[in-house]
C-alpha cells in the first residue's frame, strides 16, 4: 500500500485506547460509584477489554464506527479501498472471535458503538451488572 507523508502522520495519530467514547464511558461509569479495570487482557494472548468488571465477568468493548465498520455510520476509504475493505473485515472477523472465545470461558460479552451516549452506554452497563448480581 502506498500513502503520502500527511496521510502517514494522521493515522499514526490514531489512538488505540483512551479515545473520548472511551473516556466518556469510563467517566460516567465512575461518577455513578461503579469500578471497573480498563485496558486489561482477561483471557491468555487475546486483546485488550476496554472496560472490565472481573467479579460479574463482563467485558465491555466501546467500538468505532469506522475501525469496526458501525451498520449506521461506516465509510470506507476510497484511496486503497481494496486494502481498507480486507483491513476493516479482519477487524470485524476478530472481534467476532473474540466475543466467542469471551463467551466461551464465561464472560458476558457487551460491544456498544462510540456514538452511543455515553449516560446511555452506561444505562446498558449497570443493567448487565444488576441482572449479573440479581441471578
Amino acid at each position: 500500500m502506498e500513502t503520502n507523508a500527511a496521510t502517514s502522520s494522521r493515522m499514526a495519530r490514531v489512538r488505540n485506547r483512551d479515545t473520548a467514547a472511551e473516556l466518556a464511558v469510563r467517566r460516567e461509569l465512575h461518577k455513578r460509584g461503579r469500578r471497573y479495570f480498563v485496558q486489561r487482557a482477561v483471557l491468555p494472548g487475546r486483546r485488550r477489554v476496554d472496560v472490565v468488571f472481573p467479579g460479574p465477568k463482563i467485558a465491555v468493548f466501546i467500538d468505532g464506527c469506522f475501525w469496526h465498520s458501525c451498520p449506521q455510520h461506516a465509510t470506507r476509504p476510497k484511496a486503497n479501498a481494496e486494502w481498507w475493505a480486507e483491513k476493516l473485515a479482519r477487524n470485524v472477523a476478530r472481534d467476532r472471535q473474540s466475543d466467542a472465545d469471551l463467551a466461551a470461558a464465561g464472560w458476558q460479552v457487551m460491544r456498544i458503538w462510540e456514538h452511543v451516549p455515553a449516560s446511555a452506554a452506561a444505562d446498558m452497563i449497570e443493567a448487565a451488572l444488576d441482572n449479573v448480581r440479581a441471578d
